[in-house]
């Protein structure tokens, strides 16, 4: 059993993009089935904890990205959620705001990119160092981005293995944890674009 966390905030519901953020969680967790041959539960961020973990008898969990700012999640709603994650005791491939969540799981601060500009749309990253994720892949491929915000430092633990010049810490491993986190959307590959489908493939060939 697989489990991926919407980590998008209920106030993007009303926003006018709202009904596709939703309708594309359902699509990933599709794609997670389709690429695992495993069962999949989507479970919003503020309902994930422990004993929902044990209980489904996950074997490794997903983090989505988000839209809504960081100071629109209250502590009370991401305490479980963080727990578990600070944990690193169950292999995690996080997605933009899912490697942000990671990251402040351990007590990390986020940072705006510089002169606070957005890295959007499929462009480069570059894939530097080996490792199992990255099997099969070229020093650069193209791949999904839509964030403002970035890990700018990496947590104990972790190692840098992606980058661009805008998000030096583009894509981050954990090899004794088994956790992997991108600030790109490796999720939204294409077939012009397959990339990411490549990585999160190997990711689950690695964990399980």
């Amino acid at each position: 059993m697989l489990v991926f966390v919407d980590m998008e905030h209920a106030s993007a519901r009303s926003q006018p993009w709202g009904e596709k953020i939703y309708a594309a969680r359902t699509w990933i967790n599709y794609r997670l089935e389709d690429l695992s041959g495993l069962h999949c539960m989507l479970v919003r961020y503020d309902r994930l904890d422990r004993t929902l973990l044990d209980r489904l008898g996950a074997q490794a969990l997903f983090l989505s990205g988000s839209s809504a700012p960081p100071d629109r999640y209250l502590a009370e709603e991401t305490a479980s959620l963080y727990e578990v994650l600070a944990a690193r005791d169950i292999p995690t491939f996080g997605f933009c705001g899912g490697m942000q969540a990671m990251a402040q799981s351990y007590g990390h601060e986020l940072s705006p990119l510089a002169d606070g500009v957005t890295e959007s749309g499929y462009t480069d990253v570059s894939l530097t160092g080996d490792h199992p994720v990255l099997d099969g892949l070229g020093s650069t491929e193209i791949v999904r981005h839509a964030h403002a915000l970035q890990v700018a430092d990496v947590p104990a633990g972790f190692r840098v293995v992606g980058s661009t010049e805008l998000t030096p810490n583009q894509m981050m491993v954990d090899d004794e944890n088994k956790l992997v986190a991108t600030q790109f959307h490796p999720e939204f590959f294409t077939d012009e674009h397959p990339a990411g489908k490549t990585m999160i493939e190997n990711f689950m060939r690695w964990v399980l």
